[in-house]
């Protein structure tokens, strides 16, 4: 899967789920479950048991079916390590210009992370293909993103932390590109139970949930845009 591709999938499907596992099989069948409930997307933090091994074990299953990437990139040296397994998009927590400059050089997708407007535009201007707001939920959620749009209209942003089904359409009104989605979505208790229908059942609300609201903002989007052409043929 080429970096444009994946883009656009992640755009398409507005979710990218973030794996937290205790071991590499609940992992497995964490996205596998996420697969099921319609989310062909899986970011493999590097807090799991054998990270790297389940990027290479899903990499191998489900070929191009699963859009794999790894998260809680830290450095260059993990996210090289990441790349080999065949992990096709990184993610990192925080601004690290050298795992966006890794990622470039290997044309493979990015998720810089940030918080502050400062580090935005330094992640952006980096080039990061996304820029994952992270913890979001701690500053102002959906109205944080929403300033940010403001004067940073073109920087595509996946908010991360503290994204639930109660605000995830409020993300998507805000101007997100896509939700960074963990423990709302893949939640531990469900894992730790083997009740990955559970989880299965968690990712179909939320597709439906973003579905829902990137169609309403369409529409409204429409609106004004026809709103605004009246208005000019009334002058």
């Amino acid at each position: 899967m080429t970096k444009q591709e994946a883009r656009e999938r992640i755009l398409r499907t507005g979710i990218v789920p973030v794996v937290r596992a205790s071991s590499a099989k609940q992992a497995i069948m964490a996205v596998d479950a996420v697969c099921l409930g319609g989310i062909p997307i899986a970011e493999i933090t590097m807090t799991v048991p054998g990270a790297i091994a389940v990027i290479r074990e899903l990499v191998r299953n489900f070929g191009t079916r699963v859009l794999v990437g790894a998260g809680t990139v830290l450095n260059a040296a993990i996210a090289q390590e990441c790349l080999d397994a065949g992990a096709q998009f990184l993610v990192s927590p925080g601004l690290l210009a050298p795992v966006i400059d890794l990622a470039r050089s290997n044309q493979t997708l990015v998720m810089a992370g940030a918080l502050t407007p400062t580090e935005v535009i330094t992640a952006w201007k980096a080039g990061a293909d996304f820029v994952k707001v992270f913890p979001c939920g701690a500053v102002g959620g959906p109205e944080y993103i929403k300033a940010l749009r403001g004067p940073l209209p073109d920087v595509p942003f996946v908010p991360t932390g503290g994204v639930s089904l109660h605000n995830a359409a409020d993300f998507v009104r805000a101007g997100a590109a896509a939700l960074g989605v963990g423990g709302e979505l893949v939640q531990s208790r469900a894992l730790a139970a083997s009740r990955f229908d559970i989880v299965a059942d968690n990712a179909r609300k939320f597709v439906q949930a973003i579905s829902e609201a990137l169609a309403q903002a369409q529409q409204q989007h429409l609106e004004t845009a026809s709103a605004a052409r009246l208005g000019k043929v009334g002058c």
